[in-house]
This record gives structure tokens, C-alpha cells and sequence, in this order.
């Protein structure tokens, strides 16, 4: 079958991405269509496919600033072209379900979440702001399009897959239609820990450095304490995160595959304060034989077993995650059993699956 791939954007490998870059290994020749797209920062294996971008990417400053022609995705990626396939697969937490699909084609939507920035989680990424009078009217007005144009792109995918079931459940309450849930895949091979990765006594935070990630959280805590902490990632809240951080919180931008590894496998534990639709981060850390500790809710539940292979905090504040840090230290995790859990959600586990929902309806010979 002729198939065409649709992503968002790519400027970076996020979980997103790193799901993409394994479903090329059952359609290598089928090209990616996506609003941008910033090769230095993707994937070899990415960049060496066909890569057709949107007209987004020709809109001032849209590296830095592409988040603010949000209003425009649906005109944009409505642009593009795919040509003549039978089968669209789209990789979508955003716009990209909403592609103009070719007659006859069948529509895959791999459903990362729905759009978060429409469906109860705008402040969490874009901050409350001091909105009044007509720039908040404007912006509702814009949200309430957005929300219009997202239900109505529904009717334009024959089958959902979710990557967890908490986002099966967001697409059940929002878009009423069933989804699969096929969950992403941990890279075991890349992320594993080694004789020589004795554990040092750090924790660590891998992670974009955006609001809705609740690093701020993890930065306070760790400021009341003389634990260290190391921060891997970058983003829009870098800057005031360094602000608020004591000497002993460490930011290291982002890593080689081959550093993060180690980082993990070294740290006492991962640091996961923010609700995520799935996380891959906890996966990788635990294949390199790491304990999590994350806020009890959304996908980190279907993933870190309590007690085994992390433990959990209620409530998004510094009493419950403080709690949590003490509590950990009278525990004691095998290595063996941590990696063994995140193996079950392996890449082969996630090709296999996903074959699997093809066949059974006839999309893949």
C-alpha cells in the first residue's frame, strides 16, 4: 500500500518523534508531511526521509515564535498536498489529524492526546497571563474556533489509537470514538545500565522546560534541601528556573543519547512532577535500571509500578512531593526487575502491535 505519514512539527525528538521514527521501520519509503520542520534537530533516520513542510515555515520568526500562528494550523496543514496514498498515518497532538485527506485514503490517527491547549490545559502551557477586556475576548474567541475546527476533523480519522489508556479515555470524553492503545516504545537497546554505572547521589529531571511540565515544583523542593539535582532539557522557562535554583541544581541543556544514558543509570532516581499523557522518560530510566518518583496521575500509572519500580506523590505541591523524597529513602529497587517492567513497552512489543491493528483491517499486507 502507498502511504504518506503526518506529523505536527519536527524540531526535536520528543516521544512524538521517536514514535515516528519507528513506524518508518514498517513504511520506510513513505514520506512525512508536517506544518515544520528544523533538520538539525531531528533524527537521521527522519531526516533521511522525504520531508514537505507547510507555508508556517515561511512565516517570520517561526522557529522561535511557530506557537503563536496556532490560529493558522488549520489552514495550514489543509495545504499541504499528499499525492495519491491509500493509507495516511497520522502522528498527532495538535493539527495533524485535521490533513486534507485524498479520495479513497484511509486515516490512521495515532492520537498522542487530544489538542491539550484546547481541552483543559491552555494555562498549563501558556501561563495565565494578564489577560482583560478584549485580548481575553479575543483569545476565547480564538480557543472556541479551535475547539470547533477539532471536533469537526474527528469525522475525518476511520480509527484512533491512543498511546495510553488515560488518553483513550480523553478521547472517548472528548471526541466520542473508541480508540486502541498501542503504547509508545522504549528504545532498550539505546537506554540500558552497565557494570561500570555505580549510582551517584543525584536525582534527576529529564524533560522540555515548559510550564505544564511542573518543574518549578521540583526546583523548590530541591532547593530546600542540599540534595543534588540535575536538570537535562531546554525550553521557554530555562531562564527562570536558573533564577530560582541554588547552587546545588545543575542545568545541562541537552545530552547525547549516549550521556543521557548514563545519567540515568546513575541517578538515584527520575523526578516526574508534571501529568503527561504517557512519558517516555520514566521508560528510559527505568531500562537503565532507575527508580521514578511522579505525580500519581495520567500516564506514568500504566508505567511505573508502585513500590517496584517507583514510588508516587498525591498532589502537585512541595508538602506531597517532600513527603514522597523521604519515603524513598527506606526503599531499595532491583535493577533487573526495573528494566525488565520498561522492556515490556520495547520497540519490537510496539511494531508488533501495530502491525498487528493493521492487518486485522486490511490496511497492511
Amino acid at each position: 500500500m502507498s502511504v504518506a505519514f503526518v506529523h505536527d512539527w519536527l524540531n526535536g525528538m520528543r516521544g512524538g518523534e521517536k514514535c515516528l521514527e519507528s513506524l518508518l521501520d514498517i513504511f520506510p519509503q513513505a514520506p512525512i508531511f508536517t506544518l515544520l520542520c528544523e533538520p538539525e534537530k531531528i533524527s537521521e533516520k527522519i531526516k533521511k526521509s522525504q520531508i514537505r513542510t507547510s507555508w508556517i515555515q515561511k512565516l517570520p520568526a517561526w522557529r522561535l515564535k511557530y506557537r503563536y500562528y496556532l490560529p493558522l494550523f488549520p489552514w495550514a496543514i489543509r495545504s499541504l498536498s499528499l499525492g495519491h496514498p491509500s493509507l495516511v498515518i497520522s502522528v498527532s497532538h495538535c493539527a495533524a489529524k485535521g490533513v486534507r485527506l485524498p479520495r479513497g485514503a484511509r486515516h490512521v490517527s495515532y492520537c498522542l492526546t487530544p489538542m491539550r491547549y484546547l481541552w483543559g490545559f491552555y494555562e498549563e502551557y501558556f501561563g495565565k497571563g494578564p489577560y482583560h477586556g478584549l485580548k481575553r475576548l479575543g483569545l476565547n474567541l480564538v480557543m472556541n474556533l479551535l475547539r470547533r475546527w477539532d471536533l469537526k476533523t474527528v469525522q475525518n480519522v476511520n480509527y484512533f489509537i491512543a498511546i495510553s489508556n488515560h488518553v483513550a479515555e480523553r478521547i472517548q470524553r472528548f471526541y466520542k470514538r473508541e480508540a486502541v492503545v498501542i503504547y509508545p516504545p522504549v528504545d532498550g537497546e539505546k537506554f540500558c545500565y552497565r557494570e561500570k554505572d555505580e549510582r551517584q547521589d543525584y536525582f534527576l529531571i529529564v524533560s522540555a522546560l515548559v510550564p505544564y511540565k511542573k518543574i518549578e515544583l521540583a526546583i523548590e523542593v530541591f532547593n530546600e534541601g542540599n540534595c543534588p539535582l540535575k536538570v537535562i532539557g531546554a525550553g521557554t522557562e530555562l531562564d527562570r528556573l536558573k533564577r530560582m535554583a541554588k547552587n546545588h541544581i545543575e542545568f545541562l541543556g541537552w545530552r547525547s543519547d549516549e550521556e543521557l544514558r548514563q545519567y540515568y543509570a546513575q541517578a538515584q532516581a527520575l523526578i516526574f512532577p508534571g501529568e503527561e499523557d504517557f512519558g517516555i522518560t520514566p521508560l528510559e530510566a527505568q531500562a537503565c535500571g532507575t527508580p521514578v518518583i511522579a505525580f500519581r496521575k495520567g500516564g506514568a500509572l500504566e508505567t511505573v509500578r508502585e513500590g517496584e519500580t517507583g514510588l508516587f506523590f498525591d498532589e502537585q505541591t512541595k508538602e506531597s512531593l517532600s513527603q514522597v523524597l523521604e519515603k524513598f529513602k527506606s526503599f531499595s529497587y532491583d535493577r533487573k526487575i526495573l528494566r525488565q517492567n520498561a522492556l515490556r513497552f520495547g520497540k519490537d512489543v510496539f511494531l508488533r502491535d501495530f502491525k498487528k491493528f493493521l492487518k486485522e483491517r486490511n490496511l497492511l499486507e
